[in-house]
C-alpha cells in the first residue's frame, strides 16, 4: 500500500465537482483512479450532506474503463452480477468477490517473490530440479569422454548402468508431463 495508510479525504461540492483534501485542488475520476492504482485508498463523500460516494464513483470509474474497450468484466460476470441483486445469492456475493480479489493479489504477490526464477513455481519443478541433479551426478561421476564408463566406485559396472536407465526412464517420464502441462 501507499506510505500513508489513512484514505485520501475527496469532497463533492454541489457542482458535482470533486475537491482533493491534501492538495487543496480539483480533481478529475481518472486522478482518482490513479490514487487507486497507486496503492492509495480514498474515500469520497458530499460536501453537504456528508453521505459517503465513494462505491457510487468507484462504479464510475469501472463504467468509464468499461466503455472505453479496457473490458475486464466479462459480459457473462457483469450479468451474473446483476442477477446477484434479485436472488438470495445477494448475501454471499460479496464475499466471494472480496475472497477472490484476495486470493489474486497473494497470488500476484507470489509471483513476483518468484519473479527472479518463474519456473521454480511451475508445477514439478522441484522433482525435477532433483532429478536432474542426480543425472549431473550419474553423468560427471561414470562418463569419460571416449563414450566409456569409469568403473563404479560403489558395487558393480551393472549397478551404474541400472542407475542410469532409472534416471532415463525418470526424464521421459518429467518430459511427457512437461508436455501435457504445456498443451
Amino acid at each position: 500500500m501507499a506510505e500513508n495508510d489513512a484514505p485520501l479525504l475527496i469532497k463533492r461540492y454541489a457542482s458535482r465537482r470533486l475537491y482533493n483534501t491534501e492538495t487543496s485542488d480539483y480533481v478529475t475520476l481518472d486522478e482518482i483512479a490513479k490514487f487507486i492504482r497507486t496503492g492509495r485508498d480514498v474515500k469520497i463523500v458530499d460536501l453537504k450532506s456528508g453521505d459517503d460516494l465513494t462505491r457510487q464513483y468507484l462504479l464510475q470509474i469501472i463504467a468509464d474503463h468499461e466503455s472505453q474497450g479496457d473490458n475486464v468484466l466479462p459480459t457473462n460476470v457483469l450479468t451474473d452480477l446483476v442477477r446477484s441483486y434479485t436472488t438470495e445469492m445477494q448475501s454471499v456475493v460479496p464475499q466471494f468477490l472480496s475472497q477472490s480479489f484476495e486470493m489474486l493479489r497473494d497470488g500476484q504477490s507470489k509471483m513476483m517473490e518468484n519473479f527472479s526464477n518463474p519456473l521454480s513455481a511451475m508445477p514439478g519443478f522441484e522433482a525435477m530440479k532433483a532429478q536432474q541433479e542426480a543425472f549431473m551426478k550419474a553423468m560427471t561421476s561414470g562418463w569419460t569422454p571416449g563414450g566409456g564408463t569409469m568403473p563404479a566406485q560403489e558395487g558393480g559396472a551393472g549397478e551404474k548402468g541400472d542407475d542410469l536407465d532409472e534416471i532415463k526412464a525418470q526424464l521421459a517420464d518429467l518430459q511427457s508431463k512437461l508436455s501435457k502441462l504445456g498443451g
